[in-house]
């Protein structure tokens, strides 16, 4: 999950406040500040992170709670609120209705342009738009290859010429291809820093190409700097959104969230790995709940859509919070589940699961799911469907006929029970319609059958 290491201190801080038996001015003093030592941990400017928690305890002590929300919900409800408004607030989505909507990427060497154009031909691919990707980057020698190749790997329309020095001769080649497609993605050139050669180019692009977007592409990993780039890039170019990568690997990402944020430039996707696939819209609200433990089953259910049908998504998303899946749903949907992302990660969000299991133990689980299919391919029908039914005899048979030994089938049935144990607590009725009134108060989609 990108800023784990940020969800996780957050997550502590409201534990404190979620086991204290009295909420007074100290105990929001405690949670305050740690809340502010996670905000500059994660590379928040710190004259930031003294105005956010100020005015969190500013509002804690002053606001009453309504009848709807406990004293504890609504603290929480306020630290929600005021990360969300740091993050961003609002979620800068991309109309691709205008045929063809051309997006333009721009930044420096190291952001990951050529590689984002690629994970965003992927995203809108899936939405079953039609997709083409472009090359103008004539200075880095590996550019045209590195695009072409991941354009061959999702199977989209490449277009470049190789060793041509003159992008605008690029552009002005191919221009009359781009009206076939939904979406044109051109990638460009990037510089060590912006100066008027770089800026010079990138605005002849850009007359040429007449983006209906113009994207600054981010490397997480810088920081705070990020408000310097956005700012230069905007004044000197004019972009309309971000798209901020490596946030899966770095402690600076908080920086780059709230820099952007401070400059007006819309976040409007985020990089979350290295996969074609580890690319998401930036949605404030979603994020700051994956963060602080609430959950995101909008995204989920989303990704969840993305590889395998509505209606069996929607029947997942019902068993899976009501602790009514089996081994059978469990095989079912184990390749589904790694298509979706690390397990960690789905699992971060689900409502209430952030801390619910133990990260070593998702690990291992990720790590075991190759065994665990093994194991179940030797179970028969009855047993994945039960598997109380699984003694001695049974268990035996299953660890010859999957290559495993007995303790690896045990642990598989041990851990799928206390899986259900878990949901059974999180999936109560009580804790889904509070989990859904909070959602609903934050302008969140509902719960699934509810």
């Amino acid at each position: 999950m990108a800023l784990e290491k940020l969800g996780d201190q957050l997550r502590g801080s409201l534990q404190r406040l979620f086991k204290a038996t009295h909420i007074d001015a100290k105990l929001i003093d405690h949670i305050t500040a740690d809340i502010k030592k996670s905000l500059i941990s994660a590379d928040v400017n710190i004259e930031l992170a003294n105005k956010i928690t100020e005015i969190i305890k500013r509002r804690a002590l002053a606001e009453k709670s309504s009848k709807l929300l406990t004293a504890r919900e609504h603290t929480v409800n306020i630290v929600y609120d005021e990360l969300v408004k740091l993050l961003g607030d609002e979620a800068g989505k991309i109309n691709t209705e205008k045929k063809p909507t051309k997006i333009y990427l721009l930044g420096l060497f190291g952001s990951g342009k050529t590689t984002t154009a690629g994970k965003l031909a992927k995203f809108y691919k899936k939405q079953g738009l039609k997709v083409a990707l472009v090359q103008t980057d004539t200075w880095r020698p590996a550019a045209f290859e590195q695009l072409k190749q991941l354009a061959e790997k999702i199977n989209v329309p490449f277009y470049g010429i190789k060793d041509e020095k003159d992008p605008i001769k690029i552009l002005k080649k191919f221009e009359l291809d781009f009206d076939r497609f939904n979406v044109v993605i051109l990638d460009t050139a990037g510089r060590d820093a912006l100066n008027n050669e770089l800026i010079g180019e990138l605005k002849a692009i850009k007359e040429a190409f007449r983006p209906d977007e113009s994207l600054l592409v981010l490397s997480g990993d810088i920081g705070q700097t990020a408000f310097k780039q956005a700012s230069t890039f905007k004044e000197a170019v004019g972009v309309t959104g971000v798209i901020i990568t490596k946030l899966d690997g770095t402690a600076k990402g908080g920086g780059a969230l709230c820099a952007c944020s401070a400059t007006g430039a819309l976040v409007k996707f985020i990089g979350l790995g290295e996969h074609i696939e580890d690319l998401e819209e930036y949605k404030p609200k979603n994020f700051v709940s994956r963060l602080l433990g609430m959950g995101d089953l909008e995204t989920l259910l989303k990704k969840a859509e993305e590889v395998i049908d509505k209606d069996t998504a929607e029947e997942l998303g019902k068993k899976f919070l009501k602790a009514e899946f089996s081994l059978t749903d469990v095989y079912k949907q184990m390749e589904s589940v790694k298509k979706m992302g690390p397990l960690s990660q789905v699992i971060g969000m689900i409502p209430g699961m952030a801390n619910a299991i133990p990260k070593d133990m998702l690990n291992l689980q990720e790590e075991k799911m190759t065994g665990w299919k093994f194991i179940m391919d030797s179970m028969t029908q009855k047993e994945k469907d039960n598997p109380d039914i699984i003694k001695a005899s049974r268990l035996s048979r299953i660890a010859k006929g999957s290559g495993k030994s007995e303790a690896d089938v045990r642990e598989l049935v041990k851990q799928y029970y206390q899986m259900k144990k878990v949901m059974k607590q999180v999936g109560n009725p009580k804790q889904l319609k509070k989990i859904e009134k909070l959602m609903n108060m934050r302008g969140l989609k509902g719960l699934p059958g509810f």
